[in-house]
């Protein structure tokens, strides 16, 4: 197995989901893993499963990301890998959305995720190294009826990683951005027998997130798109 160019990693927006089965993989490749959420009761099965910290915090507010980065540094070291992995949704007919809900929802998806990426860089560039991660969304390139908000948000999101990508690939710092172009199954969404494969297995998205942090810096991945067979482009 090649040796794992990283050794500790923060997950932001961390749930049972696509980070799960990230904190699973990096935790068996021996990363140190922070766990970070609003709530992180839902935490406690997979912290024991991978010996993860976690960590309680609002990704909307500046000075909860910025403790974030500190508590992280004091249990495990500066993390090396920062995983953006929160969302902010809400649905309904243009005209009869509610502003601040809208306003929530993009501050999320989006304004959340600079403020992450704000904290890894001031602590990557000194250093030379790290990879910050942004998970987004069909909605990242195509925007659907009634789902403004998060189309905003995750519009956003990809335009700050190519940013990002842009602005510390230079400095040693790998950006990617990954477009989740389908369903991720789950315990809520099993998957249909008489489609197998149709919805996107979690442990097989994480092993893409990865490959990606495995790759050389010669040839660096920005974006990468996910789906499966049944999604149509």
């Amino acid at each position: 197995m090649t040796d794992f160019p990283y050794s500790t990693a923060l997950i932001v927006g961390a749930g049972s989901g696509l980070s799960a089965s990230l904190a699973r993989q990096l935790a068996a490749r021996g990363v140190k893993v922070a766990l970070a959420a609003r709530n992180i009761e839902k935490l406690e099965a997979l912290a024991d499963e991978t010996g993860a910290n976690t960590f309680a915090a609002d990704a909307t507010q500046p000075a909860s990301v910025s403790a974030l980065f500190d508590d992280v540094a004091a249990a495990i070291g500066d993390p090396e890998v920062v995983v953006y992995n929160a969302s902010g949704r809400v649905r309904g007919p243009l005209a009869e959305l509610d502003p601040s809900d809208v306003e929530k929802a993009i501050a999320v998806s989006a304004y959340g995720g600079f403020l992450v990426s704000q904290q890894a860089a001031r602590r990557m560039i000194p250093r030379g190294a790290g990879a910050i991660l942004f998970t987004g969304a069909t909605a990242s390139i195509k925007g659907f009826a009634q789902s403004a908000a998060f189309a905003m948000g995750k519009f956003a999101l990809r335009g700050l990683a190519q940013s990002a990508a842009r602005e510390l690939g230079p400095k040693g710092i790998h950006v990617a951005h990954f477009v989740i172009d389908g369903a991720i199954r789950s315990k809520m969404r099993p998957e249909n027998p008489d489609k197998p494969d149709a919805l996107l297995h979690p442990d097989a998205i994480a092993q893409s997130y990865i490959d990606v942090l495995l790759q050389h810096r010669s040839a660096w991945s920005q974006e990468v798109e996910l789906r499966p067979w049944s999604e149509s482009f």
